[in-house]
């Protein structure tokens, strides 16, 4: 399995933007999806990325908000997140799988990292 690490997140005034990075060696090999999880609310699904990047798949509110992306020289995944509100307040979680799946559920994920917080708050 990968060791998945994110990074990026902080506190952020509402409408403020950010960008998660989640590294691992061999990265460039596996389809990668963003997953948040807020306090007492269930791990969502925010965004996910083929392998080669081109195939993206953006959910539910991150939707013409977030943009994930990749530079496989990197071994890297981003998350930019954009005009950001307080509801995206969360623990932001990526996850890998060998395969891409267009469903970008929980459970077409077997590696996952430990999560980076991201807070929105004036």
């Amino acid at each position: 399995q990968l060791q998945l690490v994110e990074s990026g997140g902080g506190l952020v005034q509402p409408g403020g933007s950010l960008r998660l990075s989640c590294a691992a060696s061999g990265l460039r090999n596996y389809a990668i999806g963003w997953f948040r999880q807020a306090p007492g609310k269930e791990r969502e699904g925010v965004a996910c990325i083929s392998a080669t990047g081109g195939i993206t798949n953006s959910q539910g509110s991150a939707k013409g908000r977030f943009t994930i992306s990749r530079d496989n020289a990197k071994n890297t995944v981003y998350l930019q997140m954009n005009s950001l509100k307080p509801e995206d307040t969360a623990l932001y979680y990526c996850a890998a799988d060998r395969y891409y799946t267009p469903t970008c559920g929980i459970s077409d994920f077997g590696s996952w990292g430990q999560g980076t917080q991201v807070t929105v708050s004036s």
